[in-house]
């Protein structure tokens, strides 16, 4: 009998997909665990592999390479050779229109009978690292070896085709450790994407029309729906940042992980969302749900957009920590390996520009959370302190709230304890 393959569902967000590609062809014998395609969601591009009891002859293909389908439309149809599938093809077809346009369907219009449908979820295949174009030598150049470095720096590395030489090292008497080679390959790869930015040329008149991706789509779609559906009002708040910069360089120059101030903002707003559970809440419509597991959302970019990874549990989690799994949601977006259990179940989101040279911007809401923090630039500015005027370093950062979920005062006062922890960092490890 005939097995009929649909796009999947892959996220919680998903209402179509993009074949990116197509591994198998028509008459090819597909058999359990087998690479069908590649589908391009609303977050990423993530692989399809053929289930238990999906095996069989590729008799029909539904969805061509770039080309957009419904969840649940027919992708592919397996069965034995020869077998005629035409019936099956139709009645999937009148069924994918009827679920894609219920409002134009008559009422009195009968059902048309199912046809054998076997769901399938994916279980996307770790795809193989992507190289990053660097002007660096070869991994293997000599000298390499006299290099102090762990194997595991070594190997990635020459994975990536990075030499270890082009590397500073930050591990004991400069030894080279994992998160160097980790740091480096980031920072190629943001060098790479604003050489190759800068060095398109564009016509001098015209104009040109390009295809709205999945993820862009369901940008738009989301904080549309955020900006002109929930009340948004703004708490903007600048923030001694000299204690902090002092401890973050202590603790830089002792340690093998590098801290961040977004490291610092997210270990923050963790504690402060604890102490504050109005903020770490959900607009629900008939009822506000208050979250007391703290899931903080890093808004990153990406070619075609935003994602936002999660940092789960982030209040328990040391700073160390904290920047491993940020650094590597980083990596992972950039290569689009990050996987649905990433990007879900965030109460609360951080999105930050000051990397940018971004002194103060206002963020949209991520749904479903009720807030979202901005933050910019640690800048040096002059301070007035003990009635002197002397160089102080400031950040400014913005909560925009949701006003149906957090009033102005309860916005105010978790910026005020954000603020403490981050004037105050030793507070962080306690």
């Amino acid at each position: 009998m005939a097995i009929i393959i649909t796009m999947p569902r892959l996220s919680d967000t998903m209402n179509e997909g993009v074949v990116a590609k197509w591994h198998a062809k028509i008459g090819d014998q597909i058999t359990e665990g087998m690479l069908l395609a590649e589908i391009e969601t609303d977050k990423a591009t993530m692989d399809f592999e053929a289930f238990p009891g999906q095996e069989g002859v590729l008799l029909y293909i539904g969805v061509q390479e770039a080309q957009t389908a419904p969840v649940d439309a027919i992708l592919a149809i397996l069965g034995a050779a020869g077998e005629d599938v035409s019936a099956l093809v139709a009645g999937g077809a009148t069924a994918a229109n009827a679920d894609a346009s219920p409002a134009e369907e008559p009422a009195s219009a009968p059902a048309p009978d199912p046809a054998p449908v076997i769901q399938v979820a994916s279980v996307p295949a770790q795809p193989a690292a992507t190289p990053i174009e660097t002007s660096t030598m070869n991994a293997s150049d000599p000298g390499d070896a006299r290099l102090k470095a762990s194997p595991l720096a070594r190997s990635l590395a020459s994975e990536h085709g990075l030499s270890i030489a082009s590397i500073q090292g930050t591990g004991d008497g400069g030894r080279i450790t994992k998160s160097d080679v980790e740091r480096s390959l980031t920072l190629a790869s943001v060098e790479h994407t604003t050489v190759a930015a800068a060095a398109v040329s564009y016509p001098s008149s015209g104009y040109v029309d390009s295809p709205v991706s999945q993820m862009r789509k369901t940008i738009a779609k989301r904080l549309a729906e955020s900006k002109f559906t929930a009340p948004h009002f703004y708490l903007t708040m600048a923030v001694d940042m000299s204690a902090a910069t002092a401890a973050r360089a202590e603790i830089n120059k002792e340690g093998d992980v590098k801290i961040s101030y977004n490291d610092l903002v997210v270990k923050s707003v963790a504690k402060a969302l604890k102490k504050h559970p109005a903020v770490n809440s959900s607009w629900m419509g008939d009822s506000v749900r208050t979250n007391y597991d703290v899931h903080v959302g890093i808004a990153v970019a990406v070619e075609d957009g935003l994602l936002v990874p999660v940092v789960r549990h982030a209040d328990v989690k040391g700073l160390a920590e904290i920047s491993a799994e940020v650094r590597g949601f980083a990596m992972k977006a950039k290569e689009k390996k990050l996987q649905p259990s990433d990007w879900s179940g965030n109460t609360f989101t951080i999105s930050n520009l000051g990397m940018f040279g971004i002194e103060e911007f206002t963020a949209i809401i991520n749904p479903p959370d009720a807030a979202i923090l901005a933050i910019g630039g640690v800048q040096d500015v002059p301070v007035v302190k003990n009635g002197q005027v002397q160089a102080g370093q400031v950040m400014k950062m913005t909560l925009s709230c949701d006003h149906r979920v957090i009033d102005g005062v309860t916005g105010a006062a978790f910026l005020n304890t954000v603020k403490g922890y981050l004037e105050r960092p030793l507070s962080l490890i306690l």
